[in-house]
């Protein structure tokens, strides 16, 4: 284990990067036992990034509750740590990000919201989260590109499509007639260049957190 952190880190934030931000055990998304699991082998700082959501059972809640009882630091963002960071954030979890603060607001509810599917060993993203979608959907209105109507119907469209069925191209499909051709175009040709990955966004924040975390406590030095 590397300085007693261990980072659980998929498709949200390239491993390259966050090794360049902190020092850490890296270990793919966590899925059940995988906090116990890093507990048992003396971690002092855990910061959940991404988790499974379907192919296995999630982390557990108790196992999170059971390493704060321990003493072990335990922050959340961008993808299964915001969600569970919402949900324990008044039990000690440290929740990071927008996508967190949505959660613990109640702005966000459903799992879905970050959910995509991702290749098991590149952990490149093969789909677009909604909270993504959602995000550059405002950016494009913000910036002249589509109206408030076109962004409500463009978000609809894609809050109807099944989460691996998710990308932009198809969000402008799926919404049909609702939204001119021209207006579809302009849009793509927008989030080519300036998609908002607010999961990223939010990974980075966390790692960044992690590393003063464990400044502070002495497990890294500067």
């Amino acid at each position: 284990m590397t300085h007693g952190i261990v980072v659980f880190l998929g498709p949200s934030c390239d491993r390259s990067v966050a090794g360049r931000i902190v020092a850490a055990d890296y270990r793919p998304p966590a899925a059940r036992g995988d906090i116990t699991s890093a507990a048992a082998g003396g971690a002092r700082i855990i910061t959940l990034i991404d988790g499974v959501f379907f192919q296995e059972c999630a982390v557990g809640h108790r196992e999170i509750i059971a390493a704060l009882s321990q003493g072990i630091r335990v922050i959340g963002a961008s993808s299964m740590g915001a969600l569970r960071a919402s949900e324990l954030h008044t039990l000690g979890m440290e929740g990071v990000g927008l996508i967190y603060r949505l959660y613990r607001d109640g702005r966000l509810v459903s799992d879905d919201e970050v959910a995509l599917v991702y290749d098991p060993e590149t952990y490149c993203a093969l789909s677009e989260p909604l909270i993504n979608i959602r995000c550059t959907l405002r950016e494009a209105r913000n910036a002249g590109i589509i109206t408030g109507t076109e962004e409500q119907e463009l978000l609809a469209s894609a809050r109807s499509l099944y989460f691996p069925e998710r990308t932009y191209a198809l969000v402008c499909r799926h919404a049909g007639e609702k939204i001119p051709g021209e207006t579809c175009q302009r849009f793509l040709e927008f989030a080519r260049s300036h998609a908002v990955d607010q999961k990223r966004e939010d990974a980075i924040a966390a790692l960044r957190r992690t590393r003063e975390v464990a400044l502070e406590a002495g497990i890294l030095k500067e």
